[in-house]
This record gives structure tokens, C-alpha cells and sequence, in this order.
């Protein structure tokens, strides 16, 4: 209808191909237009209904039912799906696919040049990635953009052993998951991998997470569907379920050899979180003292907390600032979230502390302190809370430094630190446009070698530090910053 080639979805009615729902939407008008009973036809409206309904994605060969709005994961009793999956691969691996692969490359290189940035005077190509929007995968894509530009995190998946290629006649072929099989052939490890190698490698186009999308919607049931979801949320569904993964190895590679291939993860920098250490947890684990004190009796509780990343609070006097250059009252920082996150509180009566010495709940304070620092520290701005019917949003900007974020002060022990290993550079910073959680769009603004880009699903723009350090951030990464070589000698 179109004439797009972007997104093919064939019809398993009657083989008819058109475009997917992210493009114009062809192929679910072609099902719709199928359930309105056609006059002239002898078919009743009850056979017309139930035809059109399924079809098939011609690029991941996923099967979707727009009847039940699903992904369809098992087949027929004579394995007709599969039928169609081998079909289109021997399709694509035709001279006619081969062609059009040819006549694509030569017009993705014609494009080259709107692709071609001005840095200090010289040209300069971009060779930053963006992602396709999935149907409100925009949480998604930010925080994959600044996972990405976390040199150390992103360069220990890329430098992964590739899940190797079957042999015999199903050699080079895809493997599909159905019910039958479960989920063990599914492996977010290798997924996450694949998108990481696809980004930064110089692409003219977006790329399309699908196959990644697809193992998160099984093994992450929370996020299936297609309305928006919490950046933060996913976020730490992501790290969990990389955690737990590579716990148990990878691709038949035993899990204590692949933390000996990456020189980098000491053993003094690993912090455990459900079992044993991964580069998730050797990357962003941390370790937080919480320190609960009895107002009646004295007696004092310390227990030890490991973390990912520190979810802070907007101090409730800063949260009716909404814009930058607003007059009224001093501006809310960063160290003003930090402040109220680890300064002294009494707990209110809905949290009273049980003393085991008085034997019964009693009020108490409580504070924390960071006892370990992680590599990179994520902080969380906890700009979404709940009224009593709603998921309101803080709209404060909040001013946050882009270098130097000296995290001394928080520390249980400052004396045992070095004097540049609290201190913390910006990397990345994922922002949420809106008002509501369930609404709005996310993007992400990251460093690489230097230069700040913007991340906008599949839209990446050069942009500057200025522009960065006005976003209303949800989500902020901070990298160590590294020792200078011979600076603990003196």
C-alpha cells in the first residue's frame, strides 16, 4: 500500500504483506478491514471474524495474533508456523535478498553526508546508534543508550564469547522459542550483548531492539505489552535478572571464568547482592550502613545493606520549584538530596523500630551511611508519588554537577579513602517528559570520548554541556573518577 520496506508482516491468512503498526500500520488495518462481513460473499459474519488475525514478521519471524493483541509462541499440530519460518529464511537467504541487501547499502551510503557533524570546525561523522521505538519502548531505549556509554559495564558484555551457531541442517538458522522448548534457550545475557555491539559501530540506521524486547516481555512478565513503562523500574529488572544470569554462566562458559577475563573486576571491588559477584555487582554495588537508634533505651542497630543505586527524595520544601530560573526560594541541588537521603530522622508511628532490649516497638531515629562506594554510583531523583488516587510527578529542576561530585562527606569511614576515589564524573542522565509515569517519553543524554550526545529513541543529536546540565533528570550515572598513575605513592 505504502511501498515500504521497512517492517514486513505477512498475513498467514493469505500470504498478503504489508507494513507493521510502528510504520503506517497496514497490516492491522488489512485485519481490521477482514472483520467487517463483506455482502457479496456467502461466508457468514462469524467465519469472517476469525480470519486475518494472525501474521507473521518477516525480518524476526515472530508470529503475532491481533485478535488477542499477543505474540503467538506455539504452532499448529502439523508445525505450519514453523513451515512459514523456514520458508522466509530460505527467502532471505536467496540472491533476490542478497540484491536488495546491495541496493540498501548504496542507499544507506548515499545518506552518509546527513549524518556528518561540525566539531571545532572540521566534519566529523557520527557513529552513535539510536534505537527504534517498539511501541513505547522509549524507557527501554534510554537506559540501554546510557548502559551503554558506561565504558567498563558495556565493554565486559561486548568482550562476551557469541552463543555459537548450530550445525547441521539447522546451521546459521535462528532458534524460536515455543512453549515446548521453555525458557531456557532464552538468554538476556546474549541479547543485551547483541544490542550493545550494535551501538557505536558507525550504523547509518536505527537499530531495532525486537529479539531483546522479546526476551525482557519473557522472562520480565511486568513489562509485557506496549504502554509506558518506569525507566527506573526496568532499569533495575534488567541488572537483577544480568545478575542472576551470569551467576550461572554463560553460553557453557563456567561464571569464574568469565570474571577472570575481565582484569579489571578486583576482588575488593566486588559486592555481593543474592549470591556471588558479577560485573553488575562489581560495577554498581555498593554498600550502605543503616544505623536505627531507641529513643527510650539508647540501644543501637547497624545493619549493612548492599545496593545497585540510591533512590533519593526531593526535599518536600523544593517541590513546587518547577523551572530553572524560578525566583521563589533557593534552588534544590543535588547535595540537597543527598542531604535529606542520609541525615538524621525520627522514624514516624507507622515504622516504629522493634528494641530488642525493651522488647516491644519503640520510636527511633535513623540514619545511614555509605560503608563502600560503588564504581559507578546510579541515583535515582524519586520525582513519582502517589496521592490518594494518583501517581503525581515532582517537576523540580534539581542542579546537579557534571564533574566533581565528591561523595567524602557521606562516607562511614572518609579517612580510609583516597582523595580521588570520592570524587565522580557525569556520564549519563535519562530524563522524563511529561506529567505521569503511565504517560511522557523518555531520553537519555550520555558522554562518549568526550562529546555529550542526546538520545532520542531512533534520533541522535550532538549536544552540548549546557543543554545537559538543564535537564530535569530522573535517573543520573556518575563514573569514578580514576586516581592519577603514582598519586598513592606521594
Amino acid at each position: 500500500v505504502c511501498r515500504s520496506n521497512k517492517s514486513p508482516w505477512v498475513c498467514l491468512t493469505c500470504s498478503s504483506v504489508h507494513c507493521g503498526r510502528y510504520v503506517n500500520g497496514h497490516a492491522k488495518k488489512h485485519y481490521e478491514d477482514a472483520q467487517i462481513p463483506m455482502t457479496n460473499h456467502k461466508k457468514t459474519e462469524k467465519q469472517e471474524k476469525v480470519q486475518h488475525t494472525v501474521c507473521m514478521d518477516c525480518s524476526s519471524y515472530s508470529t503475532y495474533c491481533y485478535r488477542c493483541d499477543d505474540f503467538v509462541v506455539n504452532d499448529t499440530k502439523l508445525g505450519l508456523v514453523q513451515k512459514v519460518r523456514e520458508h522466509l529464511q530460505n527467502l532471505e537467504n536467496s540472491a533476490f535478498t542478497s540484491e536488495r541487501h546491495r541496493k540498501r547499502k548504496l542507499l544507506e551510503n548515499s545518506s552518509l553526508n546527513s549524518k556528518l557533524l561540525k566539531v571545532n570546525g572540521s566534519t566529523t561523522a557520527l557513529c552513535a546508534t539510536g534505537l527504534r521505538n517498539l511501541g513505547n519502548t522509549c524507557f527501554m531505549n534510554a537506559i540501554l543508550q546510557s548502559l551503554s556509554n558506561i565504558q567498563q559495564f558495556c565493554c565486559y558484555f561486548k568482550e562476551l564469547p557469541a552463543v555459537e551457531l548450530r550445525n547441521g541442517k539447522t546451521a546459521g538458522r535462528r532458534t524460536y522459542h515455543t512453549r515446548s522448548q521453555g525458557d531456557n534457550n532464552v538468554s538476556l545475557v546474549e541479547e543485551f550483548r547483541k544490542t550493545l555491539c550494535a551501538l557505536w559501530q558507525g550504523s547509518q540506521t536505527a537499530f531495532s531492539p525486537e529479539s531483546l524486547f522479546y526476551v525482557v516481555w519473557k522472562i520480565m512478565p511486568n513489562f509485557r505489552g506496549y504502554q509506558q513503562q518506569d525507566a527506573h523500574e526496568f532499569m533495575r529488572y534488567l541488572l537483577d535478572h544480568l545478575h542472576l544470569e551470569l551467576q550461572g554462566g554463560f553460553n557453557g562458559v563456567p561464571r569464574s571464568v568469565i570474571l577472570q577475563e575481565n582484569s579489571n573486576l578486583s576482588a575488593s571491588n566486588k559486592c555481593c547482592i543474592n549470591g556471588a559477584s558479577t560485573v553488575v555487582t562489581a560495577i554498581f554495588g555498593g554498600i550502605l550502613q543503616n544505623e536505627v537508634n531507641c529513643l527510650i533505651c539508647g540501644t543501637e542497630s547497624r545493619k549493612f545493606d548492599p545496593f545497585l543505586d540510591l533512590s533519593l527524595d526531593i526535599p518536600s520544601q523544593f517541590r513546587n520549584k518547577r523551572t530553572k530560573n524560578q525566583e521563589s526560594g533557593p534552588m534544590c541541588t543535588l547535595r540537597d538530596c543527598l542531604r535529606s537521603f542520609t541525615d538524621l530522622e525520627e522514624l514516624d508511628e507507622t515504622e516504629l523500630y522493634m528494641c530488642h532490649k525493651c522488647k516491644k516497638k519503640q520510636k527511633s531515629t535513623k540514619k545511614f551511611w555509605i560503608q563502600k562506594l560503588p564504581k559507578v554510583l546510579c541515583l535515582h531523583l524519586k520525582r513519582f508519588h502517589w496521592t490518594a488516587y494518583l501517581r503525581n510527578k515532582v517537576d523540580t529542576y534539581v542542579e546537579f554537577p557534571l564533574r566533581g561530585l565528591d561523595m567524602k562527606c557521606y562516607l562511614l569511614e572518609p579517612e580510609n579513602s583516597g582523595p580521588e576515589s570520592c570524587l565522580y564524573d557525569l556520564v549519563a542522565v535519562v530524563v522524563h517528559h511529561g506529567s505521569g509515569v503511565g504517560s511522557g517519553h523518555y531520553t537519555a543524554y550520555a558522554a562518549h570520548e568526550g562529546r555529550w550526545f542526546h538520545f532520542n529513541d531512533s534520533t541522535v543529536t550532538l549536544t552540548d554541556e549546557e543543554t545537559v546540565g538543564k535537564a530535569k533528570a530522573y535517573i543520573l550515572f556518575y563514573v569514578e573518577r580514576q586516581a592519577k598513575p603514582g598519586a598513592e605513592k606521594l
